[in-house]
């Protein structure tokens, strides 16, 4: 059976989309929902922060911090770390998308994408100093009642604080996947700004997931770039869920190939 051709459109033209199935669209359109999902839950995090400062990177004022802002860091870890869910389901989406332009590139761009999220989910953290056995300690930091118990909860906290705040191997397959992908859809006839602007974001999301611990402020670039990314992925996956046979392709597709 060969794959209907589909079509979607774009403000004032229709685009051709190479080898995007039509029985993809459901995941088309969620993988779209996901993209937007995902930008959203990156702005709640930076809302609360006129609710509260961000949380320190030291165990003891860490632990003090948690204990006084409980709700915030909670809210600030799920987010982050559920950030994942979605991002997986656009990666699947977006490879699927891509399929009919180089089916192996594709599976690699997409398998990429999929295995840095669930690592992530693993992981059940993320920089900076968000982890959920530090919620644990917070709490049993807030009823220690002599400094002995207080120092070692501390010395806990330090170390899980060293171990989320390092280089995540997440981090960078997750930049590495929208290199590959955004490369191939390069190769498409949808979302050539796009491309560059996932090339883009993908080379400078590698250099700063691997230099993350000596670069500062600077991870921010691309802190703001994948958002971005997402956003306008999610979109144009949203439109591709729209799709419907082109002239032709819908007779041919119900013959063998």
């Amino acid at each position: 059976m060969t794959p209907a051709a589909a079509s979607v459109s774009l403000p004032g033209r229709r685009v051709a989309v190479p080898g995007a199935d039509v029985s993809w669209a459901r995941l088309y359109r969620v993988g779209g929902v996901a993209g937007l999902l995902f930008v959203i839950m990156v702005l709640i995090p930076l809302g609360l922060v006129l609710a509260a400062p961000l949380p320190p990177v030291e165990g003891g004022p860490l632990l003090a911090y948690i204990a006084a802002h409980r709700v915030v860091y909670l809210i600030e870890l799920i987010c982050f770390v559920g950030l994942s869910v979605p991002a997986l389901l656009v990666f699947a989406a977006v490879a699927v998308a891509l399929k009919g332009v180089d089916k192996s590139i594709a599976v690699i761009g997409g398998l990429l994408g999929v295995a840095s999220e669930i690592i992530a989910l693993a992981l059940g953290s993320s920089p900076q100093s968000l982890h959920g056995g530090l919620v644990v300690l917070g709490d049993s930091y807030a009823a220690a009642g002599t400094h002995a118990e207080r120092d070692g909860l501390v010395a806990a906290a330090d170390a899980l604080i060293a171990a989320t705040n390092a280089v995540s191997w997440a981090g960078i397959l997750t930049a590495a996947a929208i290199l590959v992908l955004s490369a191939l859809m390069g190769r498409s006839e949808l979302g050539r700004g796009l491309a560059v602007l996932g090339m883009l974001t993908g080379a400078i999301g590698i250099l700063s997931e691997t230099l993350r611990p000596m670069i500062g402020p600077a991870y921010m670039l691309y802190g703001l770039l994948l958002p971005l990314w997402f956003a306008l992925v999610g979109r144009t996956l949203l439109r591709l869920g729209r799709i419907r046979p082109t002239t032709g392709s819908a007779s041919r597709a119900g013959r063998p190939s």
